[in-house]
This record gives structure tokens, sequence and C-alpha cells, in this order.
């Protein structure tokens, strides 16, 4: 692996007979990562993680508009009919502008939160003849480790190591999960499923359905952990930690660490989600806004490369692309009239993954071929 390494650190300074698909594969071979190359004492960004500036462009986030901040939104009193009412309206209010929002007050105790992101960063840390016995490219295996999904597809390769975890339905036996953060994963899931089952109930009923419509349709039935770790980087101006990008699930829930990074385009402006203590970040997947029918919006958002690190994240996206159904998912009958007639086409789970995996990111939205 270091020869492999001293290969990629020497081209990052030579623009001669560069080959990039050599280049990639170099470096998917050593099962490292970025942290591999940040530990191999890297001082350049290799070139195939230079973005253009247009990617990595920040004026769209400029200091005039800081008055923009995404919806924080307290849970407390989720069980008392008159606050009930008041959170369904700001969840509602938030999806459909925003896509995004913040809630405090959820109910998952912050030392689990916390031993979460320690887990992860317990797992990337490990020497690496551990981690690799995780590295894999099979999008259907149900515990992987990878640097970049769509590594061999994308314009430019993102600043990111990444661990995904089925956690339901049919996980995988628990000895299949990293020893590293195999029983805090497994305890999380259930505090994240109980948390995503009121939030499709807040959803349901901003859209003025009854409060099972969405889990009785199957948005909560699934739910896949990416555990995200974006090392320090030398030279942050020139690559993204993840490339913008929408989600193709039903609903995101994030939890991160304090070294921000984070943004979602609002209003044509990058606006920061800093991190708050305590709280997670939820974000609507394309995929309700498919059935929402355009009610709820699924927004670009993209995480920043920084000289800081390494940031951590979880994202729970609830999905169940995972299991073999022909379901088709359309616009709710419900939300449809002759004034709002259906703006998409019917899709599996499965097939809107696939789409979405084979484009690699950044890409077009996979909305767009379903759109009528």
């Amino acid at each position: 692996m270091t020869s492999s390494l001293q290969q990629i650190m020497a081209s990052t300074g030579n623009g001669l007979d560069y080959d990039k698909e050599q280049e990639l594969k170099t470096f998917d071979d050593t099962k490292a990562g970025v942290k591999g190359l940040v530990d191999s004492g890297i001082q350049s960004v290799p070139k195939f993680f230079v973005a253009s500036s247009e990617e990595t462009c920040n004026e769209k986030s400029d200091l005039r508009h800081t008055h923009f901040n995404v919806p924080i939104i307290d849970l407390r009193d989720i069980d008392k009919d008159g606050a009930r009412c008041e959170i369904v309206k700001e969840i509602g209010i938030a999806s459909s502008t925003w896509g995004f929002f913040q809630v405090v007050n959820h109910d998952i105790p912050q030392d689990i939160a916390d031993e979460v992101i320690e887990s992860i960063r317990r797992f990337n840390e490990q020497p690496n003849h551990v981690k690799e016995k995780f590295y894999s490219r099979d999008k259907m295996k149900k515990v992987r480790f990878n640097s970049n999904f769509d590594l061999y597809k994308a314009r430019f390769a993102n600043w990111r190591d990444t661990l995904s975890c089925l956690m339901a339905p049919n996980p995988p036996p628990p000895e299949e999960y990293p020893e590293a953060c195999r029983e805090i994963l497994l305890k999380f899931s259930k505090y994240v499923t109980k948390l995503g089952q009121d939030l499709f109930k807040l959803l349901s009923e901003a859209l003025g359905l009854n409060s099972n419509h969405l889990t009785n349709m199957g948005c909560a039935d699934g739910h896949v952990f990416y555990c995200h770790y974006y090392p320090a980087c030398p030279e942050p101006n020139l690559t993204l930690g993840h490339t913008k990008h929408r989600d193709p699930d039903f609903l995101t829930i994030l939890l991160q660490n304090q070294i921000g990074g984070l943004q979602v385009l609002h209003d044509n402006h990058w606006v920061n989600i800093p991190p708050v203590e305590g709280a997670l970040v939820v974000n609507v997947g394309e995929l309700l806004q498919v059935i929402s029918n355009d009610k709820f919006k699924a927004a670009e958002h993209r995480v920043l490369a920084n000289c800081a690190g390494p940031r951590l994240s979880v994202a729970c996206f609830f999905t169940t692309h995972f299991e073999p159904s022909e379901k088709l998912f359309s616009p709710i009958e419900e939300l449809l009239s002759d004034d709002s007639p259906p703006l998409y086409r019917g899709t599996t789970v499965k097939g809107y993954i696939d789409f979405f995996a084979s484009a690699g990111l950044p890409a077009y939205s996979s909305l767009t071929r379903l759109r009528l």
C-alpha cells in the first residue's frame, strides 16, 4: 500500500502523462480511502479530487445572506394537541420551502449520539488491515466500506470515506457489522426508527392526511446508515467533502459532530447548517417529493472540505432499495385534483436508487426522468 500511496503523491505535482483511470484504480486498490492519503503525509490534493471552480464556488454563500437560517423545530410537546398542531405547521412549511430542518428534544439521548460519532471515529482510525476487510464496491452488500460510491463515474472524487450499514429490514447477522461500532449502531437504529416513524406521522398530517398514511405506504419500512468520515484537507478550496446532490430516499436524519461544512441551496444561495448541540438535521428525499407531488421539496445540499477534521456524520436514509419489490411509488391520490394533476410517473425504490447510483455525482436530478 505504501508504494501505491507514494505513486499517488508523486502524481499530484506532475501534469504530464496523467492517466486518471489508472490513478483512480491505484487509489481504490489501496483500500485505505482518503484517510490513507492523509496518513501518508500528502500535502496537496491529488488531481482526481480537484473540482472545477464552478463546483467549489462560494459566491452563493456570501455574508449578505447570513439572515437565512434553517428552521429549528422543538419536538418536546409532540403529544400535546395544541403544541402538535404548531409542530405540524412548522414541519410543513420547512419541508415545502427549505426541504431541510433541524429537530431538538427528539428523545435520542445525547450520550447515545456522542457514542455513535465516537464509534465512527474508532472504525476509521483503526489500522487499515482491519478496515479493508469491509472494503467493497458491491452496492448490494449490506455492510461495506469504501471511498466515493461513484469513484469511477464522478467528474471528481470527494474528500470522504464511507461505511454503509443496512439496518432494516432484513439486516445482516450482528457479527457482520464492524466490532468498532456494532453495538452502538444497533442501539441507535432503534431510536432512529422511532423518530422516523414520528416524523412520517407529522409529515402526513402536514399534507392533510391521516397520521399513519406515509408509514402505511411503507416509507418507514427500511433504513440504511451512511457513516461518513471527512479527513482534514490540505487544500480545501480545491475539492469538496460531498458534491451537491439531493438524497434518493424518502427522508434523511443526519447526526453530525461539531465540525461544520454542510450547506443547503436555498433561494439560490448556499446556506450553512451549523452544528447545534443536541440537534439532528432532517431533510426531504426525492421519493417523498414524488409521492407528495411537489408539496414537499428535496433540496440540493453539499459538504465543504475543511482544513480542520475529521468531520464525522451518520446519515440515516429511510429507503428499502435492498428489498426486491415491484411496488410503485407515485403521487398520493388524495393530493391530486384537476388543479393539481400528477407531476410524476411511478417508480420502484430499487429502480430509483439504481438510476441514481449509475449516474454518479454530480448528475441531474433523478426526478427529471420521472417528470410528466
